[in-house]
């Protein structure tokens, strides 16, 4: 039995601020050259969305899908178009069994729509709990009736302090060691 001949997935990711006849022109391309190669199966256009990471730094990005089986130089041709054109921030091309159904993505979700309103003036780190009161701080006035203590000074009549002896004492010199036993051969001095 024949085994299917493999589909393939072409995930387009081109930039919002390039004009929108210009995006479609990259799309239309993508597609001519699919369907001259071999057999366009579907395409789909899954508009805006945002990007999982920055890519040159734009956050959102217009997606295209095609879906196509394969002639002899279809990946080679769209590979090196698509890297050389302007208005692609990235493309992915994906081997797919042909019996796999077609999943399209959820459609986009508006980040404002689900962020919880916020009151004017709070910042982010505002949402954390109140934090317990701060200990009381001495008032100024119990400083200033406390003495300040008296400098040390040395006492006129008391001798000077010893200095420090500049050198250490030296230390006990050890015991000489007793002599090695010669290995053998040992040394000219030994052998004769």
């Amino acid at each position: 039995m024949a085994k299917p001949a493999p589909e393939y997935e072409l995930v387009l990711m081109l930039d919002p601020e390039v004009s929108d006849e210009r995006r479609d022109q990259i799309a239309v391309d993508a597609r001519r050259r699919i369907e001259t190669g071999g057999g366009l199966k579907q395409e789909r256009s899954w508009g805006l969305r945002k990007m999982a990471y920055e890519i040159n730094q734009r956050t959102e990005a217009d997606y295209r899908f095609f879906r196509f089986d394969k002639g002899d130089s279809v990946l080679d041709e769209l590979n090196h178009n698509l890297k050389i054109t302007d208005g692609v921030l990235r493309f992915r091309i994906f081997k797919v069994d042909p019996a796999a159904p077609v999943i399209d993505p959820p459609p986009p979700i508006s980040l404002a729509a689900t962020a919880a309103p916020r009151s004017g003036g709070r910042r982010r780190d505002d949402d954390r709990p109140p934090r317990g009161p701060e200990p009381a701080a001495p008032p100024p006035a119990a400083e200033a009736e406390a003495p300040a203590p008296a400098p040390a000074e040395p006492a006129a009549d008391a001798p000077p302090a010893e200095a420090a002896p500049s050198e250490p004492e030296a230390a006990p010199e050890a015991p000489p060691a007793a002599p090695a036993a010669p290995a053998e051969g040992g040394s000219a001095d030994e052998q004769s």
